[in-house]
């Protein structure tokens, strides 16, 4: 069960679509299954003529704002089940809705003043919540970490219904067996021979000789040697793949730095062949070392743009690649689906930073009482531009230009002030 959640500023519009025939005629059987109108007749409001009065209906509060009424007022999540499952009732979506609501603040249980809202559904296994963001006492809704808020309510749920597979505990190991042998070094000498010293089992022997060591028995002992005549190179080769195969069977292995093929080669760029994700490490870069609010607005914008940011092109790839999995082979609509479920993911983190450009403005700002502090704190600069934007102070700079007498104090010229241009 997954959530995607909207804002509109249409809702007479959004209702006429919901309760029509769709973009591809999908719609069936478009009809009420829950809500709260506060004393509106919103179940007599259904009707395909009457659903301007149910969008006046809803929106009321939101008329009662007037001018602190926000640009987009509704509030518009669509819930769907796992196609897998056997779908829910209009009784079970109904509740479906109302946890829904209430665990958002949208219409929490037992508030008065709650949003109004609606339910309605119009394809299987799915349904649509409309509620304004206007509440009955005046207040608005702050839609902050509601989509969220609404994928930890559907996890319950689903978990509740028993839609959520369950992870298996994990299976048992056998006990590993500890290898009793000691630390295997291997080593270079002073002659360019490599000796690994310490292999005294039979496994280890076994490794190192499969990885090319030959080896000695004498009164030292049992040893294993690569020949000084063994190219530099094939040296560590060999030495590096005996320690990757020594550690893989669990053996402590001390490796000469000098025959380490991880330390002296030097690593590939990781990024080589992933653009997007250098490009995003360039955003996050933007965003670090942005001085200010603006700045921050214009690093977070590549994200968050609504027709070219890097989610929407990010969402546009999930759909993508769940379309193209469904049209090399129908039987992956398992795989399909769980793309669809990750763009739908995109969307809900989109919808949660919307509206956040002007609040990034003023990131870092200094507030009104600061500003007005530093004001009073220097009154020369206060008295200057005073002077600077006084008809009477220019007047009498010209008498007294006209009389030849010599003004020691200066004062800054007049700046018109700075309008911001239009957002490109």
């Amino acid at each position: 069960m997954i959530a995607h959640l909207q804002r509109a500023s249409d809702t007479a519009g959004l209702l006429s679509y919901l309760y029509g025939p769709g973009e591809r005629g999908n719609h069936v059987s478009p009809r009420l299954i829950a809500g709260d109108g506060h004393g509106a007749p919103i179940e007599l409001l259904t009707e395909p003529g009457s659903l301007s009065y149910l969008a006046q209906a809803i929106d009321a509060p939101v008329e009662r704002l007037g001018a602190r009424a926000p640009a987009r007022p509704t509030w518009v999540c669509s819930v769907r089940s796992d196609p897998r499952l056997p779908d829910l009732t209009d009784a079970q979506w109904a509740g479906v809705a109302r946890r829904l609501v209430s665990a958002t603040g949208i219409a929490p249980n037992g508030d008065p003043d709650a949003c109004r809202w609606i339910a309605l559904r119009n394809q299987p296994r799915q349904v649509h919540v409309v509620a304004t963001l206007a509440r009955e006492d005046g207040g608005l809704h702050h839609g902050y970490r509601d989509a969220f808020r609404l994928q930890t309510e559907c996890r319950r749920i689903a978990a509740e219904l028993g839609h959520m597979a369950t992870a298996s505990p994990p299976t048992s190991r056998a006990q590993e067996t500890s290898v009793p042998a000691p630390p295997i070094t291997i080593s270079s000498e002073f002659s360019g021979s490599v000796v690994a010293k310490g292999a005294n089992d039979d496994l280890s022997a076994m490794i190192l000789k499969h990885a090319g060591f030959q080896q000695i028995q004498d009164w030292h002992g049992r040893r294993h040697r690569l020949p000084t005549t063994t190219p530099v190179a094939d040296r560590v080769a060999i030495a590096s793949h005996a320690a990757e195969m020594l550690r893989a069977a669990r053996y402590d292995v001390a490796l000469a730095p000098s025959l380490d093929a991880a330390r002296m080669s030097t690593p590939a760029n990781p990024l080589e062949s992933y653009a997007a994700g250098a490009a995003l490490l360039q955003i996050t870069d933007e965003i670090r070392s942005a001085a200010n609010g603006e700045g921050l607005r214009r690093a977070v914008d590549q994200l968050l743009h609504p027709e070219h940011g890097a989610l929407e092109r990010v969402r546009e790839a999930l759909e993508a690649a769940g379309e193209h999995i469904n049209d090399l082979d129908d039987e992956a609509y398992r795989l399909a689906d769980r793309f669809g479920f990750a763009a739908d993911f995109v969307v809900s983190a989109q919808s949660e930073l919307v509206d956040s450009e002007d609040e990034l403005r003023r990131v870092g700002a200094p507030s009104r009482s600061e500003a007005e502090a530093t004001c009073s704190s220097n009154p020369f600069a206060s008295r200057s531009a005073a002077l600077a934007v006084s008809p009477a102070a220019a007047k009498a700079e010209v008498v007294t230009s006209a009389f030849g007498i010599d003004v020691v104090e200066s004062r800054p010229p007049a700046r018109p002030p700075h309008a911001s241009g239009p957002r490109r």
